[in-house]
């Protein structure tokens, strides 16, 4: 006779199938939302080597779920263009060939719509599979649910300095809301410090690899700032000649700024000098909020800023610690701008990186990175938590990335 009650495992089983399911088909969509306001010329712009055209977000979100979860795990399955295995690699050595960086943008073809027709082939492959996939691929496939969503976020900070270099100014997001800010003054609050837990805990859900293992720190008593550096507040230092001050930068920061000719963040622009600051949002050229939080500001300048303001950058596990307690009076953890810290990107005790070209994932970039925390405008709903660990290099600035003060 059928038993007519599930076993408690083939009920988690079926939980967790449908719950990827809906994660996985709201992902895909919100990337194609995300372009939906991009043509086909749009699409295959590539304005610097450290961005990528959108397209290619497109195609290589698509490339991780079949390279990883439809090829190795669902009988039948054929790759839908075998020369996409090469196109649309990104830095994972030990699967094969990549096309160079630099170089993405000369892919005119696929065009945008083949780049379309593949995803929902990918979808479809995936949706019809779901249920009867091993908990290995299930693993995979909501590694790759968190890895799309960074590569949202990604395709959005592209797209923004694509655009910036068009005299147009036209809007990649042309329905885009500024985030509303905490009022002012910034005030400061006081953390006791003591030994605290860093990381993810096995029992909390989805991290990534570097979010692991859970361990402990001892913190010194330090203080945060209640919010953000402010636009406003940043055009003082750049109003006191910060920008041509070596003795409040990085050695190598300052020649980035003279290499580079920094004289404000990335995307604020004025006619002349002395007229009003402009800066260039996902909705096109704006006047510059002096309320709004600073962004698209490198570590270099979030370092210089803050020891022009006699204070310093806070460190990540500071960060971690005061979101994690819910501080009254602390706000704008995420929502806004990535916040810069003065914690090297490096990996936790006793972290081991996945078996696997997974295992690429993180681990390899453990060097000459600097951690953020928080969370960005940009960044999609449901991505963030206080263990979450964003880098980059000191000296990228497209990013939606600001700063918090912090002193002991």
């Amino acid at each position: 006779m059928k038993n007519l009650v599930d076993r408690p495992d083939t009920q988690a089983a079926a939980s967790t199938s449908d719950r990827l399911r809906h994660d996985f088909a709201t992902t895909r969509a919100h990337t194609e939302g995300l372009s939906a306001a991009l043509s086909a010329e749009d699409q295959c712009v590539q304005s610097m080597p450290d961005a990528s055209p959108a397209k290619w977000h497109r195609a290589h979100t698509s490339w991780f779920f079949e390279t990883f979860i439809a090829l190795p795990f669902i009988p039948g399955y054929r790759p839908f263009d075998a020369r996409f295995q090469v196109l649309f690699n990104s830095y994972y050595v030990s699967v094969g060939e990549r096309h160079p960086r630099p170089a993405r943008g000369l892919l005119t073809r696929p065009s945008a719509g083949e780049v379309g027709c593949y995803r929902q082939a990918v979808d479809a492959a995936i949706l019809g599979a779901i249920g009867d996939l091993p908990d290995e691929a299930l693993t995979l496939l909501e590694l790759g649910i968190h890895h799309e969503q960074q590569h949202q976020e990604l395709l959005v900070a592209d797209s923004l300095h694509a655009f910036a270099q068009n005299p147009l100014a036209p809007a990649c997001l042309p329905d885009w809301c500024e985030p509303s800010g905490a009022p002012g003054p910034t005030s400061f609050i006081d953390f006791p410090g003591g030994i605290a837990r860093l990381g993810a805990r096995p029992q909390d859900g989805f991290a990534f690899d570097h979010e692991r293992p859970c361990h402990r720190v001892l913190l010194p008593p330090y203080r945060l700032a209640s919010r953000l550096v402010r636009n406003g507040e940043f055009a003082a230092f750049i109003a006191d000649g910060g920008y041509q001050t070596p003795a409040l930068w990085m050695s190598d920061g300052f020649e980035c700024a003279l290499g580079g000719a920094w004289s404000a963040p990335l995307h604020w622009r004025r006619a002349v000098q002395d007229a009003p600051w402009q800066q260039m949002t996902p909705a096109g050229l704006v006047p510059l909020d002096p309320e709004a939080p600073v962004r698209h500001v490198s570590w270099y300048e979030a370092d210089a800023y803050a020891r022009w303001a006699g204070l310093r950058l806070p460190t990540e596990a500071e960060l971690e610690v005061a979101e994690a307690a819910g501080a009254e009076g602390f706000f704008e953890f995420a929502g806004h701008v990535w916040q810069w810290t003065g914690s090297a990107y490096l990996p936790y005790p006793g972290f081991r990186a996945a078996p696997g070209a997974v295992g690429e994932y993180n681990g390899k970039f453990m060097i000459n990175q600097m951690v953020l925390r928080g969370g960005s405008a940009v960044t999609p709903p449901g991505h963030l938590r206080p263990t979450y660990r964003n880098f980059f290099a000191p000296d990228k600035r497209w990013q939606f990335a600001g700063l918090r003060l912090a002193k002991d």
